[in-house]
């Protein structure tokens, strides 16, 4: 009876320039113990300088080579059908005048929409009203309902993004963080389907 070799590959990984990519470093191998150490240390591709920011690498082609090198074992797939290797760019320096220019440039824009939207809705006069009714006192100023209102409007904000610079409050995903999975993983469906070879070879 023919051993079983059970593969499994890894979704992404992050590599540099000119890493020796092996069997190991993207897929996870369940088989027999002396086939497995053999697999694990199987060349499977080497980043180069032409590659850009993505490289696809499919899991038929692995099979292929995986075949060609022991026939007399079954190969068994679980999980996704590509690996996206992500090509690690050099980081940038970041200089002070551009972290403060983007932070200057985001907090004017969020002060804007924040505006905007109290002048959509007209919260003066809604805050006006709420000041009569809660007061009785029309000539007094109604700052003791504005203050704790803004404080308030920037305790809601960083409890809704759970996030207090680097610290989270609980295990929960914020939106943002949701969002920005929902963004990868649509950007990682496209890239598996454009920049894989044997797609582009059927064009």
């Amino acid at each position: 009876m023919s051993n079983v070799i059970y593969l499994r590959l890894k979704y992404k990984r992050k590599v540099n320039i000119n890493d020796q990519i092996r069997l190991g470093d993207i897929a996870w191998i369940s088989c027999a113990e002396e086939l497995q150490s053999k697999l694990l240390n199987l060349f499977v591709y080497e980043v180069t300088e032409n590659d850009q920011t993505y490289k696809v690498i499919d899991l038929y082609n692995i099979i292929k080579k995986i075949q060609n090198l022991y026939p007399e074992n079954d190969i068994e797939s679980v999980g996704p059908s590509q690996t996206i290797l992500i090509l690690e760019q050099p980081r940038t320096k970041m200089y002070p005048i551009y972290v403060f220019f983007i932070w200057t440039l985001l907090f004017i824009g969020a002060a804007m929409a924040i505006m905007n939207f109290h002048f959509d809705v007209s919260m003066p006069e809604v805050q006006e009203k709420l000041h009569s009714m809660m007061s009785g006192d029309i000539d007094r100023s109604v700052l003791w309902l504005q203050i704790p209102y803004s404080i308030g409007l920037g305790l809601g904000m960083i409890l809704f993004f759970n996030h207090f610079l680097k610290k989270k409050f609980n295990e929960e995903p914020s939106p943002l963080e949701v969002e920005m999975f929902n963004y990868d993983q649509n950007l990682y469906e496209y890239v598996t389907f454009n920049e894989n070879e044997l797609n582009k070879n059927n064009d």
